[in-house]
């Protein structure tokens, strides 16, 4: 059985997840990409290494024609954000299961999920597009609110605006690096951010639990440090869970990123239709035990989900980033870092390697590496990671 991987950039996710797990399963896997020697080097030391075919994969037609001249798929699947709308045409092309294309696209566009969850009478924001060389002065946005590009992720170019001055120097900032993009105003939600992990084959739908995740302080949202939360109050995930099924989001893997604000309410920040990235992945399925990446496999080559996965819930644990606070070349920082001790398992990955010049992007982008521990006790997980990043340096010069 052969699966094709759409891919852009060899992400850990790829190379440590999905690709073990797809040998596990015994598929035979071509990753299309339009980046193929950073794959072929990614997966060189692999011992399962795939097939690399070059191929433009966010132009949907292209991947259909190509898979159609190859080897008949099991299943068409992709854990980047930018192709998975084009992952769930091609896989209903072929007739595969697979995500709705429509429930991808509004996942994807900003503005279409504010838009379709304001006509389905379950939350209504404030929110409102400009198109590229526009800028905000026809609007009367209420302050503070958020901009960020329409299909952004990861945090990029997302920033908060006090008032219509620095909403006019955030636009045209983030117009200096992306002059073709359409950016999206709107409300700023208030709340702590926290998250929810489900994972569904389209009839049955499991909630994995989620984090609570610390932001760096405005008008930047970087994700700094994300805490393992084993479940949420129940009247919170009834309501994520009505807000998903609105935007018919069910299928595979999904992390929804969501605000409680005061009076209970749940409010969509965005639905990333994938897997939970930054090694929070490979966290998740230690913290449960279950083989989550062949879990999400099969869902795509149509075998349904157990009716229970036989997840522990006994487990906590924490997942922080060591972030650049200049720009400048990394010339020191340690390296890759396996450990337990006190029962507490604790792992490091670098992110950037040494001798690499960066800018001070303000994003995930400024990420130098990640560590997270999985225990018994939050305290213990909380004391392992603060004792490593004390014991280690990074040191950025230039």
């Amino acid at each position: 059985m052969r699966l094709y991987l759409l891919a852009l950039n060899p992400t850990d996710s790829v190379t440590q997840g999905f690709l073990p797990a797809a040998a596990r399963l015994g598929l035979s896997v071509t990753v299309l990409t339009d980046s193929v020697a950073d794959h072929q080097r990614a997966y060189q030391e692999l011992e399962f290494a795939p097939e690399v075919v070059e191929c433009p994969v966010r132009d949907h037609w292209e991947v259909i024609s190509l898979i159609s001249r190859l080897d008949a798929p099991a299943a068409v699947f992709s854990n980047s954000d930018h192709l998975q709308t084009q992952t769930a045409l091609a896989a209903e092309y072929f007739g595969l299961p697979g995500k709705s294309w429509r429930a991808t696209l509004r996942a994807k566009n900003k503005a279409e999920l504010r838009r379709h969850l304001a006509l389905t009478g379950l939350d209504l924001v404030w929110s409102a597009e400009l198109a590229p060389g526009q800028g905000p002065a026809r609007l009367d946005p209420p302050f503070p609110c958020v901009v960020k590009p329409r299909e952004g992720v990861a945090s990029e170019d997302v920033a908060l605006a006090a008032d219509a001055e620095e909403l006019a120097l955030h636009c045209k900032e983030i117009r200096r690096r992306r002059p073709e993009a359409v950016l999206v105003v709107e409300e700023f939600l208030h709340g702590e951010l926290h998250t929810l992990e489900t994972l569904g084959d389209g009839e049955r739908r499991h909630v994995l639990g989620g984090f609570h995740t610390r932001l760096s302080p405005p008008p930047h949202f970087v994700e700094e440090v994300l805490t393992f939360v084993p479940a949420h109050p129940q009247a919170v995930t009834d309501q994520v869970l009505a807000q998903l099924d609105a935007l018919e989001v069910g299928f595979g893997a999904c992390h929804t990123e969501f605000v409680v604000q005061p009076d209970g309410r749940v409010r969509l920040i965005e639905v990333n239709y994938r897997a939970i990235g930054d090694q929070c992945d490979m966290m998740l399925a230690q913290i449960l035990a279950i083989p989550y990446f062949e879990l999400v496999l099969s869902a795509h080559l149509g075998h349904p989900l157990p009716a229970e996965l036989g997840a522990r819930t006994d487990r906590r644990a924490r997942n922080e980033v060591v972030c650049a606070d200049r720009a400048g070349t990394l010339t020191g920082a340690p390296g890759p870092s396996d450990q337990e001790h006190d029962g507490v398992r604790l792992a490091y990955r670098p992110l950037r390697p040494l001798g690499e010049h960066h800018e001070h992007y303000r994003t995930n982008r400024d990420y130098l590496g990640v560590i997270w521990a999985i225990g018994p006790d939050q305290a213990g997980v909380d004391r392992a990671v603060a004792e490593f990043i004390a014991a280690n340096r990074w040191e950025i010069t230039g």
